[in-house]
This record gives C-alpha cells, sequence and structure tokens, in this order.
C-alpha cells in the first residue's frame, strides 16, 4: 500500500515536470495517465519489509526473543548450579544482543515526510 501512495507521487511530479506531459493528458488523458502510471510504478522503489512482508518480521521478532529468554534463563540456571561467577560470558553477550536487537525492531521510527 504504501508503495501506491510513493507511486502517487511519482506520477504527480511527472505530470507536472515532464514537458508536453499537460497537453498529452489534454489530448487523451486515459491513455497519457495509464502511460505515465505504469512509469511511476515501475520506477517507485520497492517498500520496506515490515510493509510488505509482516510474516518474516514476526518470525525474527519471535526468534529474537527466544533466544532472549533462553539466554536469561541459561544464565539464571547456570548462576545457581554452579555459581555466580561461573556464567559464561559469550552467554551474557548474546542475551545482551537479543535484547538489544528486539529494542531496535520494535522501536517506533518517526514518519519521514
Amino acid at each position: 500500500m504504501a508503495a501506491q501512495a510513493r507511486s502517487v507521487d511519482e506520477l504527480i511530479k511527472r505530470i507536472l515536470v515532464e514537458p508536453g506531459a499537460l497537453d498529452r493528458i489534454k489530448a487523451d488523458p486515459a491513455r497519457e495517465l495509464q502511460r505515465l502510471a505504469a512509469e511511476a510504478v515501475r520506477d517507485t522503489p520497492p517498500s520496506a519489509p515490515l510493509e510488505s512482508d509482516v510474516w518474516v518480521y514476526r518470525i525474527v521478532v519471535g526468534t529474537i526473543g527466544a533466544v532472549a529468554l533462553l539466554s536469561v534463563a541459561g544464565a539464571v540456571l547456570l548462576a545457581t548450579r554452579v555459581g555466580a561467577d561461573k556464567v559464561p560470558d559469550v552467554l551474557t553477550a548474546i542475551g545482551s544482543a537479543a535484547i538489544g536487537a528486539l529494542a531496535g525492531l520494535l522501536t517506533p521510527i518517526p514518519f519521514r515526510r
């Protein structure tokens, strides 16, 4: 849906900037608008992955969340069984990275204008 909104902006820009576009639209509006619209859609970059593929985003968030929970649970388990000084640093690093990745993915992005 966002790609269509951007393609409309591109269409308007083409109509206003392209020499002779308004005259061709006045002469044959249906054909010229279809041609300009097809060019605008073709030249519009693809939308962001979150907008176009929600399931991949959900799978990534779920996997990173599971890694964060397993890291915390593993650290707690190792700390209670072996001792607090025996928790591997790599387990702490993986848990911290997973929590940071989740924070980055779930933080709202301000709208671009």
